[in-house]
């Protein structure tokens, strides 16, 4: 036996399973007591999440156990979402609200990687490794971001369970049982259930097993009997959830039993499974939908056919290319930690040449230095693992098993260091604070559920959890119909944001009431207006589901409209609107001021062309210093508020406006000075949040900057309904 192995009872075994799960979930403690005495923090008394996309499914949780959101067919199916299941049922079975369900599900649901950590090492005999790699694979720094307490989504699934199907397929070749196959092809039925979006991993995961028991295992025929088992396990099926799950794990079952006791040729064996890898691969659109996959991360710019609509991609943080410091310090805490998982991975296939079927795990991770931190957080388990053994493999040269132990355990802890570190600091706030939350809960009191909200997409899933109305994009639908709010919150005509808001909701609406009847009527295609049917690459896009700009503007269809022609006829008081069947309400929160230029790209767009209207100026930011009225800001500019000039790049521009805000409890004051009429730019100084803003003087004249910083509306078309520093919520009166 190998003198690095320590061999550990079953008993033994589970309590190092025990202290790495409390382990896991104490850290994850950390950004709980540094915030709980918060108030700004906390909602129905309990700390608020600290993610935006869970809100979604807090919604889909609320509508089952609260009754709401019956009008918003964007909610999420509990029967669909794993997120939404487990939330509904820990709600009703424990004794904690909803509100404390959704903060420590994360914490609870991630710590579980530490089971297949330490399996996957004690297949070699080798716990203690496994143990040491779990305490490290639990708390690294991208596993920790996307799984700490309050950041509930479904990335608490995204890597953990992954890791479960690896532990089964390594398994299966080394203890070569069927049964261990069938685990794992349960395993892989499960996990789009729990991470819908996790197909592709599972799909690399299953090719390179396939590859692999061909290459090392040819000359025995049971493989291919394995081989059935995980590729029908892939094999997506017509059926809808869940009971695509429930028969695919009994059709495995069924499979498993009627093959194991059974001496079948290996010729028909390999007709069997290649038959099902030739299903699973057209059927599963495997290279369509990981080669899909990966462009839609790398790709930027707008669409190539049709109108030219502006990707959001790239606007996205972790959806960009990343450097490769924060790439080593996502997956292992530092560059040397990454060296040492890099090196500990080729001595872990060298050894235990199983880890191969690790390959697609650390591949995703590597994908990260181009398509987004996000994909960090695959890699990190099988990073810990490396690093470890590889101080293992360091201590087999030190003969004194203490001093070989204590190194490992000083190198293991060195490697935690960084991560616990970073943990300690990453002070990450809850998406809204209270303040925010009563403006919501404001709007709740008196709109109705089948009302819209419109806003940046940014605070979609919260305005539905909250104020309990619907909404025109989200986290999860931020597409063509970006250009409709971008467009709404940056024009400088009332008439037409308000003709606009109008025109789209209802025509979204009705489309999607539509869309409800389909799905509720057995998917009845006659249940859908033909004006709410578009083609689109040979499939039926219903209302429900498409863009309402696609539909106004009629994109990609031989009758597409100009949007620019279509705009100028909606800015005219004259214009006939749909009937009003629902209220809408403008969201316009102080939060959006920083992210205000983004907002603006999607909008300023010639749709036709997919170039930019017009160069957009706008900075906010404060005072680094005043010099007798020479006003040093902190991006650079310098601000002369006697000649009402500012400098900029070197250049001198003139000031048309100048204002100083003050806000009060509901009201802002305003304290106005014209500098120069012919002037092409304007600066607020907003005194209540001691910032300024520097801007063209087309962005001062947009809706955003006129109805929330300035409280400036035409009050023959809105009611100022909800005023607070946080946000300002309008009702439109057409």
């Amino acid at each position: 036996m190998n003198k690095n192995n320590f061999q550990v009872s079953s008993g033994q075994l589970l309590g190092l399973i025990v202290i790495a799960y409390i382990f896991s979930f104490l850290i994850r403690m950390i950004w709980v007591w540094q915030f709980q005495d918060n108030q700004a923090f906390i909602w129905n008394n309990e700390l608020m999440i600290n993610t935006n996309d869970g809100y979604t499914w807090a919604s889909g949780a609320q509508k089952i156990l609260e009754g709401v959101h019956l009008d918003n067919v964007r909610i999420p199916n509990v029967w669909k979402y794993s997120t939404v299941f487990f939330t509904v049922w820990l709600t009703k079975l424990t004794p904690f609200s909803l509100e404390t369900v959704i903060l420590y599900m994360p914490a609870l649901i991630s710590s579980l990687v530490v089971i297949p950590i330490i399996l996957i090492a004690r297949l070699y005999g080798q716990s203690i490794w496994g143990f040491l790699a779990a305490l490290l694979g639990s708390i690294a720094w991208s596993y920790y971001n996307r799984t700490m307490i309050g950041y509930y989504d479904t990335d608490m699934f995204s890597a953990m369970a992954p890791m479960f199907i690896l532990y089964f397929l390594m398994k299966s070749t080394i203890d070569f049982k069927l049964r261990t196959a069938l685990y794992a092809g349960i395993a892989i039925v499960v996990y789009p259930f729990l991470y819908d979006q996790g197909k592709s991993v599972i799909y690399a995961m299953g090719i390179t097993y396939a590859a692999y028991m061909i290459f090392y295992h040819h000359d025995d025929k049971r493989m291919y009997l394995f081989i059935i088992l995980v590729f029908f396990a892939l094999l997506p099926l017509p059926i809808d959830a869940p009971f695509n799950y429930f028969i695919k794990i009994l059709v495995l079952i069924v499979l498993y039993f009627g093959l194991r006791n059974r001496d079948i040729e290996q010729t028909k064996l390999m007709i069997v499974s290649a038959i099902l890898m030739i299903l699973f691969m057209y059927f599963g659109n495997v290279f369509g939908l990981i080669i899909g996959k990966m462009m839609s991360y790398v790709s930027t710019g707008t669409n190539t056919e049709g109108l030219h609509f502006f990707g959001v991609h790239q606007t996205i943080r972790e959806a960009g290319k990343i450097p490769f410091e924060m790439f080593a310090n996502r997956i292992s805490g530092s560059r040397i930690g990454l060296f040492m998982a890099l090196i500990g991975y080729i001595a872990l296939v060298l050894r235990y040449r199983a880890f191969i079927l690790a390959l697609p795990l650390v591949a995703i991770g590597m994908f990260a230095l181009w398509g987004g931190l996000r994909f960090t957080v695959y890699a990190v388990p099988i990073a810990a693992m490396s690093a470890i053994y590889l101080f293992f493999v360091i201590g087999k040269y030190i003969e004194k098993v203490e001093m070989r132990y204590l190194f490992i355990t000083l190198a293991t802890g060195l490697m935690i260091y960084p991560n616990i570190t970073h943990i300690i600091g990453y002070k990450v706030p809850t998406v809204l604070n209270k303040a925010e939350v009563e403006d919501l809960v404001k709007l709740k009191q008196m709109s109705n559920p089948k009302d819209y909200t419109l806003t940046w997409w940014d605070y979609g899933y919260p305005i539905w959890y909250y104020s309990d109305t619907c909404t025109l994009i989200d986290g999860g639908k931020h597409n063509d119909d970006n250009f409709i709010i971008s467009t709404i919150m940056q024009s400088t005509s009332s008439t037409l944001a308000s003709n606009l808001s109008r025109v789209a909701v209802e025509n979204y609406a009705e489309g999607a009431n539509a869309y409800r009847q389909y799905r509720t009527t057995g998917k009845d295609e006659s249940t859908i207006p033909a004006k709410f049917r578009m083609l689109k690459n040979g499939n039926v896009i219903h209302g429900g589901g498409i863009p309402v700009s696609d539909y106004l503007f009629k994109n990609k269809q031989a009758d597409q409209k100009n949007p620019n022609e279509f705009l100028a006829i909606l800015d005219d008081k004259a214009y006939t609107l749909p009937k009003k069947t629902r209220d809408i309400y403008w969201y316009l929160p102080y939060r959006m001021l920083h992210i205000f230029p983004t907002v603006a790209l999607f909008g300023n767009l010639d749709l036709n062309t997919g170039k930019s209207k017009r160069k957009m100026i706008f900075y906010p930011t404060s005072v680094d210093s005043n010099n007798n009225g020479m006003l040093l800001l902190k991006n650079g500019i310098i601000f002369d508020t006697q000649k009402g000039l500012l400098t900029m790049g070197g250049k001198k521009v003139r000031v048309k406006n100048f204002i100083i805000t003050s806000n009060t409890k509901d009201k802002i004051q305003l304290q106005p000075k014209l500098y120069h009429i012919d002037g092409t730019y304007a600066v607020i100084y907003m005194k209540s949040y001691g910032e300024f803003l520097v801007m063209d003087t087309e962005t001062f004249n947009s809706l955003y900057i006129q109805m929330f910083v300035l409280g400036k509306y035409d009050k023959n078309l809105f009611d100022l309904v909800v005023a607070s520093p946080y946000s300002r919520i309008y009702k439109l009166k057409h």
